[in-house]
């Protein structure tokens, strides 16, 4: 088979500013590249992790101004090493949680959900 890896997931933003400031403050992630396409319509960034060569998370801002109030997307999954030191972090952050705690899965796995800021769904994940 030829698919290697997932490259990218797109999000549909409404605030490209305030997306961008959440995903670099409060998950962490560097931009890589952000452009303009469309006829200036559409505007894209690149999000990653230290230059990694990594999954990217692709913010795309503008050509659907109805988003639906949970965006375009379920939920977006990062994996930590210590879930419990970051949902503490992630408490002193002006961040909305959608967990009041973290849960740990039928196979051992553990998270917990906040909100972005488009009412996407962003979970924090330890394997």
């Amino acid at each position: 088979m030829a698919v290697k890896k997932m490259d990218h997931v797109g999000v549909y933003v409404n605030h490209l500013d305030a997306s961008l400031t959440f995903y670099q403050e409060v998950v962490g992630l560097e931009i890589k590249d952000r452009f303009t396409i469309e006829d200036g319509s559409i505007t894209l960034a690149f999000l990653g992790f230290n230059g990694l060569d990594e999954t990217e998370l692709e913010l795309v801002h503008g050509g659907n101004p109805n988003l639906p109030a949970e965006g375009k997307v379920n939920h977006i999954a990062f994996l930590v090493d210590d879930i419990e030191e970051e949902f503490n972090r992630l408490h002193g952050l002006n961040v909305v949680f959608l967990s009041d705690e973290i849960v740990t899965l039928p196979n051992g796995y553990r998270n917990f959900f906040v909100q972005g800021p488009d009412g996407e769904k962003v979970e924090f994940f330890q394997r």
